[in-house]
């Protein structure tokens, strides 16, 4: 039994805003959430393996696994057992365009995928692979060419440290909560979990906001002042009206303007 609650209708709903929310940055929609009352919805400190590249967004929806400290030796292994491993469960289970997501505690000594599992989870089509924990075989994981997110890398196996207990379960994801079925937005800054119906709030509005600081940074670069521009003043929201066509989002929104 698991958490995951998803069907067609959230299939549906997460195709609708997956190139809209890709569109938005990680700050951006940091920024959103937090006028909406969402402070914690970044993954602290787990970076990409390797750069992204300017721009590039992943979105997806989040299956987790738990693990645990190991309470006593590690056992010989059990090829049986490892076939309905929560971790070797859950890997076999991804669908396309899912992001795993792995609670390994912040543990640094201990990978826990390498480059057979990233090949295994590229292979499923899932987007990326976000560890609070450590992973090994980075570099050859970077080879294999799926985005992992950790928080650092060791070249020991996950069960010399800790043990998976469970997928598809509430987790704790270097400080954020991490739903089976959130949305997960990352960059190269980093990665943010949040609810469908939240997500569906910041493609609406992220992308708007995304263009009008491109627009400022833009001004600002040309020598224009910050008093003026950021945040535009009427006349320079006039002014972004008449270049772009559109009206210029707030720059620093409330929840009532989301």
């Amino acid at each position: 039994m698991t958490d995951l609650d998803w069907g067609p209708s959230e299939e549906a709903r997460l195709a609708t805003i997956r190139d809209d929310l890709a569109s938005v940055s990680t700050a951006t929609a940091c920024q959103l959430l937090i006028a909406l009352g969402w402070r914690n919805a970044y993954l602290r400190d787990l970076r990409p393996l390797q750069e992204l590249g300017l721009g590039r967004r992943l979105v997806g929806r989040a299956r987790t696994c738990r693990y645990l400290m190991r309470r006593g030796p590690e056992g010989a292994h059990d090829p049986v057992a490892r076939r309905v491993s929560p971790e070797i469960v859950l890997i076999e289970s991804l669908a396309p365009g899912d992001i795993i997501c792995i609670d390994a505690l912040g543990v640094p000594t201990a990978g826990i995928i390498g480059d057979i599992l990233a090949a295994r989870i590229l292979g499923r089509g899932a987007v990326a692979a976000i560890i609070h924990g450590a992973v090994r075989d980075a570099p050859f994981i970077t080879e294999v060419g799926l985005p992992v997110f950790a928080a650092t890398t060791h070249p020991a196996h996950s069960g010399r440290d800790v043990v998976p207990v469970d997928h598809d379960r509430p987790i704790n994801m270097a400080g954020c909560q991490v739903l089976p079925g959130d949305v997960i937005l990352a960059d190269d800054e980093g990665a943010l979990a949040m609810p469908l119906d939240l997500a569906e709030s910041i493609a609406g509005h992220g992308p708007q906001k995304e263009a009008l600081e491109i627009w400022i940074r833009g001004k600002v670069a040309a020598g224009g002042s910050i008093h003026a521009y950021y945040p535009p003043t009427p006349e320079k929201a006039a002014e972004y009206t008449a270049e772009t066509g559109q009206h210029a989002p707030p720059i620093n929104p409330t929840r009532e303007m989301i």
